[in-house]
């Protein structure tokens, strides 16, 4: 009966594994084999096994500076998402209830549904010279002669438009968890409620914070079609390289090696992140 359950449980689990073998570990192999080639595998060439890709990115201080900025781009971007979404969360999941709740939904939502092209380019008509966002400074007496476009905030911008629905529900699935008998029964003792936040929901929707910065910071440090089309010149990242590498220089071992590196450090970052978590976590 046991081996009977055994061989079910693996029926069920293998087309789920059998996908993540095809379309998450291969691709990621097939790509650590292309980061140490001398060459592109391609026609005739010659290419032999080399380590030079990766000597590449610590010997040269372009690509480190790339990598810092790329990071601090992905911080920023998640700040700004965990500023925005988790207010938005909690009123989702403790304070809107029937239409005005359906109506946050269908805004957070909104994003899916439209082609992340169309996104920028209406960012781009925003926040252009003409666009509204000067228009209204200088309606307000502002000077208007540059504008925000092609700027680094340009970036941000369109990076936690582009990513605050992942942190807006990751919190409002551990918010919605939450038992609404721990907040009342910590208010009935006296505590104010910045401290219940502080004591009690916060820490109780910390897995789902969790979540939303992986889901936010990870693809927003290796973007690469916001930085090329709101920031201009400022908009050069690890992530724009990377590109540069595959569709214009050619250079596929280089990107695999550059994109290994960004992997690698994303890796450690999280496991750090997520150790401190746990260890400060005041429950």
């Amino acid at each position: 009966m046991m081996r009977r359950a055994y061989w079910s449980l693996l029926a069920l689990l293998a087309p789920a594994y059998l996908w993540l073998l095809l379309f998450g570990f291969a691709p990621l192999g097939i790509m650590l084999y292309f980061s140490l080639l001398s060459d592109a595998p391609l026609g005739n060439r010659e290419v032999h096994f080399t380590l030079d890709n990766y000597a590449r990115f610590f010997s040269r201080s372009f690509y480190g500076r790339l990598t810092w900025d790329s990071l601090v781009m992905g911080f920023f971007t998640t700040a700004g998402c965990l500023l925005l979404g988790y207010p938005l969360a909690y009123a989702l999941a403790k304070s809107v209830h029937g239409r005005w709740q359906s109506a946050l939904f269908l805004l957070v939502i909104v994003p899916f549904w439209s082609n992340s092209l169309i996104r920028l380019y209406s960012w781009i008509i925003v926040l252009g010279r003409n666009g509204v966002v000067n228009q209204t400074l200088g309606w307000l007496g502002w000077s208007t002669d540059a504008s925000i476009l092609f700027t680094y905030p340009a970036i941000i911008i369109g990076l936690v438009h582009a990513y605050l629905p992942y942190m807006v529900l990751t919190i409002y699935v551990a918010l919605d968890r939450l038992d609404d008998r721990l907040i009342e029964a910590a208010m009935s003792l006296g505590a104010r409620p910045w401290r219940v936040f502080w004591r009690v929901v916060l820490p109780l929707s910390m897995p789902g914070v969790l979540a939303g910065v992986i889901l936010v910071f990870i693809p927003a440090i290796g973007s690469f079609v916001e930085p090329r089309l709101l920031g201009g010149p400022a908009g050069t990242m690890l992530g724009t390289v990377i590109e540069d590498q595959f569709v214009q220089v050619f250079n596929w071992p280089l990107g695999a090696a550059l994109s290994f590196i960004l992997l690698a450090i994303v890796i450690v970052i999280m496991a750090a992140a997520a150790r401190l978590l746990t260890q400060r976590s005041p429950i």
